[in-house]
Formats: C-alpha cells, sequence, structure tokens
C-alpha cells in the first residue's frame, strides 16, 4: 500500500487549503489488494513536456469517457465490505459488509448484509460511526463538471503497465450543496479514461455530525467490459495519537466486488409484494449521494 510520505510536496501544498474533516473478506484473513500499480509521485518541481495530443483534448475525451463509465457503474448491483485497521501491535480491525444496489425506482442505496465485526484494541467504531463513509461521493469527472475545476498538466506516469498522463484538479469555486474533489488524476494515454485518483472532497459548508479522521483518499479503478475503467478500492491512511512516539496507523479500506447487472428496470412488485427495500429499520439502507 502506498503511503503518504511518498507524495510530493506540491500535491501537499494543493491539498492542504481545504479541509473535509466484496462479497464479504473473511475477518481473519487480509482484504485483497488494490490493482497492482506501482505509482511513482509527482515530483517536487514537476517538469512536464507537452503531451502528444492537446491537453484540453485529453480532458475532453476522458470526460466523455467518465459520462460512459458513471452509467454503466450504475447498471450494476455489488458487494462492498468497509475495514478500519489498527497498523500496530497489538492492533484489531473493524469490518461491515454490505450491498450496494439500485432499487425499481432508479435510486442508489446501501444496505448492510452482514453484522460489524471489531476487534480494534485503541479505537472504537460501529456502524453508525461509519455510516458516512457509505455516502461519500463516487468521483467522475464528467463532461458536466470539467467546468468546475481548473487542472494542471503535470506530465506522465507509469503505473504498472500502464503509461498515464497526470493532471492536477482543483474546484474553482467551493459549493454548499456538492462536495467537490481537489487533488490528482491518473488518465490512462491508452483509453484516455481516469484509473486512479488521489485527494479529498470539499465543501464550503464545515459539515456537522459523525466525522472520521480520514481525509486523503486514493482510488484504484478495474476494467470492466474491456473499455470501463470503474472504481473498486479506495483507501486512507491517517495518524492518530499525541507525541510522534505514541502515535499510531489507522487505515481505511473500501473494497467492492461481486459486481452483477441490477435489475432497475425490472418491472414493479404487484400490490402487497414486499418492496426491495423493505429492511428491519435498524438496518435500514442509507442513500448514496
Amino acid at each position: 500500500m502506498r503511503r503518504l510520505a511518498f507524495f510530493a510536496p506540491i500535491l501537499g501544498i494543493l491539498l492542504a487549503t481545504a479541509g473535509f474533516p466484496a462479497r464479504a473478506q473473511d475477518n481473519q484473513g487480509p482484504m485483497a489488494p488494490p490493482p497492482k500499480f506501482e505509482v511513482k509521485r509527482i515530483p517536487s518541481v514537476p517538469h512536464p513536456g507537452p503531451p502528444p495530443i492537446p491537453e484540453q483534448e485529453i480532458i475532453r475525451r476522458f470526460a466523455a469517457n467518465e459520462d460512459a463509465a458513471q452509467k454503466v457503474y450504475n447498471t450494476y448491483d455489488f458487494m462492498q465490505t468497509i475495514r478500519i485497521e489498527e497498523l500496530t501491535n497489538p492492533g484489531g480491525k473493524f469490518t461491515v459488509t454490505g450491498e450496494e444496489y439500485t432499487r425499481p425506482d432508479g435510486l442508489r442505496f446501501w444496505r448492510t448484509v452482514k453484522p460489524a465485526e471489531s476487534t480494534l484494541k485503541l479505537t472504537h467504531y460501529s456502524f453508525e460511526d461509519v455510516r458516512t463513509i457509505t455516502t461519500l461521493p463516487v468521483f467522475f469527472l464528467t463532461s458536466d463538471q470539467i467546468a468546475n475545476y481548473n487542472f494542471l498538466y503535470a506530465g506522465q506516469q507509469k503505473l504498472d503497465e500502464l503509461n498515464t498522463y497526470v493532471f492536477q484538479v482543483e474546484p474553482k469555486q467551493l459549493s454548499r450543496t456538492q462536495r467537490l474533489f481537489k487533488g490528482v488524476v491518473y488518465v490512462d494515454d491508452h483509453d484516455l479514461a481516469i484509473v486512479e485518483t488521489y485527494g479529498k472532497f470539499v465543501t464550503e459548508v464545515i459539515e456537522e455530525g459523525t466525522k472520521l479522521p480520514f481525509s486523503l483518499f486514493e482510488t484504484f479503478r478495474e476494467n470492466f467490459q474491456g473499455k470501463y475503467w470503474l472504481p473498486t478500492y479506495t483507501s486512507s491512511d491517517e495518524y492518530l495519537g499525541g507525541a510522534a512516539d505514541q502515535q499510531f496507523q489507522l487505515r481505511l479500506v473500501i473494497r467492492s466486488t461481486d459486481f452483477k447487472s441490477n435489475a432497475a428496470a425490472a418491472p414493479s412488485p404487484a400490490p402487497g409484494a414486499p418492496s426491495p427495500a423493505s429492511v428491519p429499520a435498524a438496518a435500514a439502507p442509507s442513500p448514496r449521494n
């Protein structure tokens, strides 16, 4: 797993100005790793050469691919495991598994399918604490969104077998009603599709309620149907504690697996039949923004 220490000072400056704050894996074993991208981070003073095609054309084309990817993503239901790990000795972990699905009315929901389990030693979390994770926006930089952002081309980067164009992305103006992305996107030079993102979600309003310590999210995408790159693995690391010699590392991992076509277009159930969203109130699904 990549460490925040490998990120260059220029990325830290870019991100520091804004704040925000699976089938279930066996709880005894490690969670499946992300797609294998060996990322070498942006140098502190990037010296990119010009891309082989105009920067605006790259942006236009990856945004068009994002339009298609978002539509395909919404045709899938999938299992999702959320895990918080204390990377210390002794350490523990918190795990909860749910399903993200589409109801017949087209709305996306997340519902628990396996009760939360915890062996945490230094922290305490319940599903109510991490419910906010299920409402984090799935970031697609679509054609209707690119006008909200400034882009800085920062060169090319190898990710395993992929060569990518790297763009730093920053909102032109914060919104009171929408979480916007601030960070870095990696665009495959062959498909002209985003294959990885690293950054935070920012808003003009300081949100109230339960907050987790995680702020910077690294999201890997996997290729579906040979042409769509969809997000399947997100991680975030933070350090908690007082003095430096007393700090410990806390890691969040969100893994999505078992993708299958959803039944959003299925006929409505007969009157009196149970709705797909009819679950006990204690396990009521949380809508994804």
